[in-house]
């Protein structure tokens, strides 16, 4: 009887204690579209740093960023833009090539924005471009536009984005 106790309180300590968490990410690639989607609501997915995945626009916590086609230009912009009540985006600046960004992405350890340098979306987004983006509890992501879709499927604007991101969630604008 001890013996079959004994084996079960082990059995019962080694399924409990190899629950295994991940650890959430704080650099990838991803790629986010411009695609509605509906069930009880129109809705888009956006990309959120801090859960590190895709999120449609009918969550809470909402993505930090979504792609918008603004079909006002031609040829039409895309456009990234947050909903977090304040302006959330400063560009690092235009590269000549994937080298060069990846190399100024890369190399970009720390950043000094001053309020006024802020904008209200990142506009327009092309390759080779290098972002800050600020969240509306002051975290920082910065982001390289890696490749850019736009175009008319099924007669509607179509726009993606493919981006490399690192995400800094303690408030500080040093990336590691």
């Amino acid at each position: 009887m001890k013996r079959t106790v004994f084996i079960l309180l082990a059995m019962f300590s080694i399924i409990t204690g190899c629950t295994k968490t991940e650890s959430t990410r704080t650099s990838g690639i991803d790629t986010i579209d411009n695609i509605t989607y509906f069930s009880t609501t129109y809705y888009v997915y956006g990309f959120s740093f801090s859960g590190a995945k895709l999120v449609a626009t009918t969550t809470s916590p909402e993505p930090d960023i979504i792609l918008y086609v603004n079909s006002d230009f031609l040829p039409s912009r895309l456009t990234l833009q947050s909903n977090n009540l304040k302006p959330s985006f400063f560009k690092v600046g235009d590269f000549s090539d994937e080298a060069a960004a990846k190399s100024a992405f890369d190399n970009l350890k720390t950043v000094s924005v001053s309020e006024s340098q802020w904008m209200e979306m990142a506009d327009p987004i092309q390759v080779n471009q290098v972002w800050i983006y600020r969240s509306g509890t002051d975290t920082y992501a910065k982001i390289r536009i890696v490749s850019t879709v736009n175009e008319t499927r099924n007669s509607l604007p179509y726009g993606e984005c493919k981006f490399e991101w690192v995400y800094q969630s303690d408030g500080s604008l040093t990336f590691p």
